[in-house]
């Protein structure tokens, strides 16, 4: 059965994400749109997935807990999980690879946890927006370590991605797809070294009205986010 999808949506955590992407106000979105399945996915934390995650089963969707890992290359690669517990459980490890800098609202943006509901539980003090001391090369098996699946986030753009990066798509890296932007030119897919690589999009939303009508669709036996994981690791 076909199933509409985005995997790439940032919260209010995410510092550059806009306030009103609430956990509850993004799962709203995502169900208006007619998704079936989603993924919260905030700059190097998954502090509000276990949020999110309950906020969008209330509405009818499937929702993957998830993080945009930003690696010691400042290459962004999305980290999908199939429970929030799993998200926390990478967020510990990936927490102790991080810099130890402070956030500074006024400049990067405030990045706020808050319940199901909506309720404002606080801040993290860290800053999210950087660069973690994980190498590219790590991040496809730690993320099945921890129980999930990875992909290397909008390849087509110049900066925090792996071709803006390393100018050429590596296939030792271990990734099964990758993912470009809806702007992403038709010549952009003929790259020789993309030959075979499955592209997947998603909206990357960083505001409400960034959260697009559904449009691609996976297909999966069943709506499940094991389904949807092995779906990400090379099955359609």
């Amino acid at each position: 059965m076909k199933y509409y999808y985005d995997l790439h949506l940032h919260s209010c955590l995410s510092p550059c994400g806009s306030e009103d992407m609430t956990p509850a106000n993004l799962a709203a979105m995502c169900a208006l749109a007619g998704l079936d399945i989603v993924a919260l996915t905030d700059h190097n934390t998954c502090g509000n997935c276990a949020a999110f995650c309950r906020a969008a089963e209330e509405r009818g969707l499937l929702a993957l807990a998830g993080m945009e890992l930003c690696t010691r290359e400042e290459i962004h690669v999305v980290c999908l999980f199939p429970t929030p517990y799993h998200g926390e459980e990478f967020e510990a490890y990936v927490s102790r690879r991080l810099p130890p800098l402070s956030n500074h609202p006024a400049v990067f943006g405030h990045q706020i946890y808050m319940d199901a509901g909506d309720l404002v539980l606080g801040e993290d003090p860290r800053f999210l927006a950087g660069h973690t001391d994980i190498g590219l090369e790590e991040v496809s098996r730690l993320a099945a370590a921890f129980g999930g699946a990875a992909f290397p986030a909008h390849i087509d753009r110049p900066s925090f991605s792996l071709l803006g990066v390393l100018g050429l798509w590596i296939p030792e890296l271990g990734f099964p797809l990758a993912e470009v932007s809806r702007q992403c030119p038709p010549e952009f897919r003929l790259r020789p070294d993309l030959a075979g690589l499955r592209l997947i999009t998603n909206s990357d939303a960083h505001y409400l009205d960034q959260v697009w009508e559904a449009e691609h669709t996976m297909e999966l036996p069943e709506r499940t986010a094991a389904a949807v994981l092995y779906w990400l690791q090379g099955t359609r």
